[in-house]
């Protein structure tokens, strides 16, 4: 994978240049966000039929908010689905579509279920900085967190290799967002706010 060219998608219609971007496509990840519409890109794409002649392999960012919540139990790729959320809903249905589009081509699709991300700009830190920092406490909720560059390592692999199939690209540590916070203002020797219940 060489350098990055950048072309605008206007989230409804493949302009020309695009069209013609994409004929050459070989790999595609998708990162936009599904809507009430459903996934813009599928949408996009439906309307211009003779898209992506070279695809080989396709991508698409999801969240682990797809498997809802499981009271502190642990999650695997093996997890039935139960979302709660609306966004998460929404998620699922775009998978599916991206699962639907993917095997209608014999294609392999590698659905990449991302846990909270953080990373330069995104992160405790910033909230310790801009004076925004809280300890939320609810009784048992625990995350898993992901850093943006282990994201793009992961989804470059699962391009290289054509992965195909469902992948939890997340840490393994889950914690209590409130330790989080303590343990980044011990970090910067700060003294951390006081905790607030979530309710």
């Amino acid at each position: 994978f060489g350098d990055v060219e950048v072309t605008d998608f206007d989230g409804e219609t493949l302009s020309p240049e695009l069209v013609s971007r994409l004929a050459g496509t070989t790999h595609l990840l998708v990162s936009i966000a599904p809507g009430e519409a459903g996934d813009p890109v599928l949408n996009a794409l439906e309307k211009a039929e003779a898209a992506l002649p070279a695809l080989k392999w396709t991508g698409y960012l999801s969240t682990v908010g797809v498997y809802g919540d499981h009271g502190g139990a642990w999650v695997d790729e093996q997890t039935e689905p139960r979302p709660v959320s609306k966004r998460s809903r929404q998620r699922l249905e775009a998978e599916t579509a991206w699962r639907e589009f993917a095997g209608a081509r014999g294609l392999p699709l590698a659905v990449l279920r991302l846990s909270g991300i953080y990373g330069p700009g995104r992160n405790a830190f910033i909230n310790i900085a801009n004076g925004t920092s809280r300890r939320l406490v609810k009784p048992g909720q625990v995350f898993n967190r992901i850093h943006r560059d282990d994201i793009a390592a992961a989804a470059l692999a699962a391009a290289r290799k054509k992965a195909d199939g469902i992948f939890n690209i997340t840490d393994d540590e889950p914690a209590p967002p409130q330790d989080v916070v303590t343990f980044a203002h011990e970090l910067a020797g700060v003294a951390p706010p006081p905790e607030t219940d979530f309710e």
